[in-house]
């Protein structure tokens, strides 16, 4: 069977699926992750019927980093047969300025990629060790990045730009978004389960350790609460979300921490984690009766409501309201208190399907439709990469 390898690679763990495929059609075949990365090492994949294909753990020291994570995922693929591997598609968190749609790789890309590296240290240095790696071991197989940040560039320029001299914009400072394959996905799910609110105004609210917003109108992005890095916008598990700049000028001009301090501050001991000072994890501060946790909480679901204000005024009004991603499809107590929040707009819960986890989760009366909608971010690379490696010039 041919078939396509997706990698979704991050500081502590690897996700990785296999897709068949036949034609243009896509079949998931296998869903596979190494978590716990240098920690609690632990490798386990299903089928595409759920069956359990591995479940292994390693002492910390034989996974220590994502290169050995990535040497052990592809130890065991070699070891499946019946799949002949056509090209790998990879999430790539940044794409600059330059890429605004997915690219196949090459030296020159990967070196372009490289030198964003300083706009999502947390991420792109582990999106880009996998194609590193592939590119040495199969140098025959394609390789393609899809780019977090490629939905949003469509923005007009007086919104993606700062209030800084031109110079800067040209350079490359400007608000980019970001889980753009997130996007993406809800977006293309909405036209087959809710196709008028597709076609409408659209909030989607992608709710994880990683946390943003987007407004959508017609299924196109114009406007998003990250920016330039993604440390902006919502409160998320270890990062701040919207600072004052006038704050990190404070830390290394009064508090004379050295830029890597403070950078470590703000990408690993920020957000949830650095309010409560007990965890990065929604579960453990909603199960907790410490006062800081619930302050942790309170404050998250503040200021998602609050950016659902700004969001509606770049749309003009809302029509549908979405929840993804970790904490948006699984936390009926945080969907509660954000949609109760936005009663304002006319949004009115169902508690009874919020609590069953229901697709339509809005009361028959909300003027605002709720969902929740399972994102798939390896769907969507799936998807690029196979159009791409199927293009008449490719």
């Amino acid at each position: 069977m041919d078939a396509l390898l997706v990698v979704n690679a991050g500081s502590s763990s690897l996700k990785f699926q296999v897709f068949g495929i036949a034609g243009m059609d896509l079949t998931r075949q296998i869903r596979g992750k190494i978590d716990g990365i240098g920690t609690k090492p632990r490798l386990q994949a299903t089928a595409a019927d759920g069956s359990r294909l591995i479940d292994q753990t390693y002492d910390a020291k034989a996974v220590r980093d994502l290169p050995t994570a990535i040497a052990e995922a592809r130890r065991w693929l070699l070891t499946l047969e019946g799949f002949k591997l056509r090209a790998v598609g990879h999430r790539v968190v940044h794409g600059g300025p330059d890429y605004v749609r997915p690219a196949l790789i090459d030296a020159g890309v990967l070196d372009r990629l490289a030198s964003y590296q300083d706009l999502a240290p947390l991420h792109q240095p582990n999106n880009l060790a996998p194609i590193r790696m592939a590119m040495e071991i199969n140098p025959g197989v394609p390789q393609v990045a899809c780019f977090d940040t490629a939905f949003h560039r469509g923005h007009a320029e007086h919104t993606d730009c700062y209030a800084l001299p031109r110079a800067f914009y040209d350079e490359g400072v400007r608000r980019y978004g970001f889980h753009g394959l997130s996007y993406e996905y809800i977006a293309e799910r909405l036209r087959e389960v809710a196709p008028r609110a597709a076609r409408g105004r659209v909030i989607v609210a992608h709710l994880g350790s990683g946390a943003s917003m987007c407004a959508l109108r017609e299924g196109r992005s114009v406007e998003s609460t990250m920016g330039f890095t993604a440390l902006d916008g919502l409160p998320m598990g270890t990062r701040p979300g919207q600072l004052d700049p006038g704050v990190v000028l404070y830390l290394i001009l009064q508090k004379g921490m050295k830029a890597q301090a403070v950078s470590d501050l703000l990408y690993h001991d920020a957000g949830l984690k650095g309010l409560s000072g007990l965890s990065n994890d929604m579960r453990d501060l909603l199960a907790s009766d410490d006062p800081h946790a619930a302050l942790a909480v309170a404050h998250f679901v503040y200021r998602c409501v609050l950016n659902a204000g700004m969001l509606t005024a770049a749309l003009g009004g809302v029509d549908a309201f979405v929840f993804t991603a970790g904490v948006g499809e699984n936390s009926a107590p945080i969907r509660a208190r954000i949609v109760e929040g936005l009663a304002w707009l006319g949004a009115e819960l169902d508690p009874a399907a919020n609590e069953a986890g229901a697709m339509l989760i809005s009361a028959a009366a909300s003027r605002v439709a709720v969902h929740v909608l399972p994102t798939d971010e390896e769907l969507m690379i799936a998807r690029h990469t196979l159009a791409l490696i199927s293009a008449p010039n490719a």
